[in-house]
């Protein structure tokens, strides 16, 4: 509903932590998922490269019932094709047999590093790097270079550990840096809630508008709060929004205790 787009929040140091950790989210995306970055996506991608893909995501991805279990599943894809259904236009992907040894040794409690720089398209990849681009730099200003590395790493673990939790054993993969983000989003709420926020209404054809950052981030928690308690109806079923919930809560309340610190006025900026 509220594209944030920039915000009006000078800077003391250059943000390279942001601006690395954007890097290498693209530059991952862009190498090892190229069958979601052929041709724009307007390639049709062949069975084989679609099995390929579910089990590149099955292996590095974060899956909830082996992060409760704190072990991976016994079975797993094997890249391989089972059956095709051309007038279904559907892909059935084998598997291995049960007794048999999974095709990839997995650790569930890296896996959740590995998933936050995974994304399952260039609008899921975007939308991300742009929410981290505009608010990640000031908290990354604040905090200091390595302690935001750190908070953006917990702030991902919690919100996959925290989802999985809230959701029970699911065998869903989860992919993606939006846990993370959220964790610096409700940092930034909590630290900077008057900055100015230049973004587009997209209800109003992107009309573009100054908004305080206590709106534009408060409506975006609360829209995703509503998805995931089910008061709202979302858009695309494939969207772990109790991870964005449990990340965003997260992150305000590790910045919350430090906030008179984080606030203290900048001599020397940007």
């Amino acid at each position: 509903m509220v594209l944030p787009v920039h915000d009006r929040n000078p800077l003391r140091r250059t943000p390279v932590v942001t601006w690395t950790l954007i890097a290498v989210n693209v530059a991952v995306f862009v190498l090892a998922t190229p069958l979601l970055t052929s041709v724009g996506g307007m390639s049709t991608p062949t069975p084989a490269a679609l099995c390929q893909q579910e089990r590149f995501f099955d292996h590095y991805g974060a899956i909830p019932k082996e992060l409760l279990d704190n072990r991976q599943l016994p079975q797993a894809p094997t890249g391989a094709v089972a059956a095709v259904d051309p007038e279904r236009g559907t892909v059935a992907c084998a598997t291995n047999r049960p007794t048999q040894r999974p095709p990839f040794e997995k650790s569930p409690a890296l896996s959740v590093l590995t998933a936050m720089f995974l994304h399952g398209g260039w609008l899921h990849l975007l939308g991300n790097m742009l929410f981290l681009l505009v608010f990640g730099n000031n908290v990354e200003d604040r905090m200091g270079r390595l302690p935001f590395l750190v908070f953006y790493l917990v702030c991902g673990y919690a919100a996959a550990y925290g989802y999985s939790a809230l959701t029970g054993p699911s065998t869903t993969t989860l992919i993606g840096a939006s846990g993370a983000i959220a964790g610096v989003l409700g940092a930034y709420l909590v630290t900077f809630p008057r900055a100015r926020v230049l973004s587009l209404l997209t209800f109003l054809f992107f009309l573009p508008v100054w908004l305080p950052a206590w709106v534009v981030l408060g409506s975006w928690f609360l829209l995703q709060y509503a998805y995931f308690s089910g008061v709202g109806v979302a858009a695309g079923g494939d969207v772990a929004y109790g991870a964005h919930v449990v990340g965003f809560v997260v992150g305000a309340l590790i910045a919350l205790p430090f906030v008179r610190r984080l606030r203290a006025p900048a001599h020397h900026r940007l």
